[in-house]
Order: C-alpha cells, then sequence, then structure tokens
C-alpha cells in the first residue's frame, strides 16, 4: 500500500467522505508533504558536506546560531519548531558554514525527539570536523504538548550537548552560553 492509500484510509477513519472536493487530492498532498517532512532519510552526512573542509589555523570557538529547524515529534508525528546554536573548536579543519545549517537540518527532517536531535548533530560536526569540542543547544516548542495533552501553549523545551572542551571546561562552555544569549 502507498503512503497515498495510507492516507486515504487515515481520513476515511476519521469519519470524512474521502470523495468530497476538498479532500479528493489530499492523499496525495499529504503523501508529498510527509516524504518532503522526512527527506533526512533520504540523506548522508557525506552528501551533505560534500567535501567542504577546509585548513585553517584557527583555533577559536566557531558558532552558528539561530539555525531554523522544523521536525516531526516521533511520538505524535506532529511538528516541533525552534532553533539550533552549533559551535565547535577547529582542530586544523573548518567546515563550510552552510554545511553546519545543512547537518542540523539534515537529522531535523527524521522523526525525533529533540534530545537525540541534539546529540545526533553534535556527533555529526565532531566526526565531520575532527574539533577538540562541540556543544549544541537547542530550543523548540512542540505541538504535541501545544495542541493536545496538556495544552501549554508557552512552553519551550531547551536541550544541550556538551563534547570534548565544552563539556571539560566551565570557562569554554560559558563563553559559549553567553555568546548564545
Amino acid at each position: 500500500m502507498s503512503l497515498e492509500q495510507h492516507y486515504t484510509a487515515i481520513i476515511g477513519q476519521l469519519g470524512e467522505d474521502t470523495s468530497r472536493e476538498g479532500l479528493i487530492d489530499t492523499p496525495k498532498r499529504a503523501a508529498k508533504a510527509m516524504q518532503y517532512l522526512c527527506r533526512g532519510y533520504q540523506q548522508t552526512l557525506d552528501e551533505i558536506v560534500n567535501g567542504a573542509l577546509f585548513s585553517s589555523d584557527n583555533s577559536e570557538m566557531v558558532l552558528v546560531k539561530n539555525i531554523e529547524l522544523y521536525s516531526l515529534c516521533e511520538h505524535h508525528l506532529l511538528p516541533f519548531i525552534g532553533k539550533a546554536h552549533v559551535a565547535y573548536i577547529p582542530n586544523g579543519k573548518v567546515l563550510g558554514l552552510s554545511k553546519v545549517a545543512r547537518i542540523v537540518d539534515m537529522y531535523a527532517r527524521r522523526l525525533q525527539i529533540q534530545e537525540n536531535l541534539s546529540r545526533q548533530i553534535a556527533e555529526a560536526v565532531q566526526q565531520v570536523t575532527g574539533a577538540l569540542g562541540v556543544a549544541v543547544v537547542i530550543e523548540a516548542q512542540h505541538m504535541c504538548m501545544m495542541m493536545r495533552g496538556v495544552e501549554k501553549q508557552n512552553s519551550s523545551m531547551v536541550t544541550s550537548v556538551m563534547l570534548g572542551e565544552f563539556r571539560e571546561s566551565a570557562a569554554t562552555r560559558s563563553e559559549f552560553l553567553s555568546l548564545i544569549g
């Protein structure tokens, strides 16, 4: 059964008339949307980075902040939306700027929980750059908490992962946290 056929069945199970004018193409559109929202499964770290790793003598923190992210909660298939802040301390190599955002996007565009997403991003940046340390903080709002269940509209979740120097050095960690505000 195709994704489109599954959506037809789901809409019917909800009690809707799947032949109603407004719903005729909905299963096709929903299937296409879901494939787009989960396109991270079709990507690999090597494809994303695409060789954009450059030699550098810089040993100071590199920070890319306020990277928008859109993901789907693996428990309810509802969106969570937020921003990621990613920093690393180079060890002879720096990553092309857009690649950090692309790494965030690749992992966000999978069924996720925010805690795992933070770790996957940090470990990917570490793996690609061989950095002395990596830090990732994600702040997001979860529709599964806002639209259903406890219905808390103003809640957000913050997760962080600190690797290497960011874990070992309070000063490095503090500098990162103060830079992201």
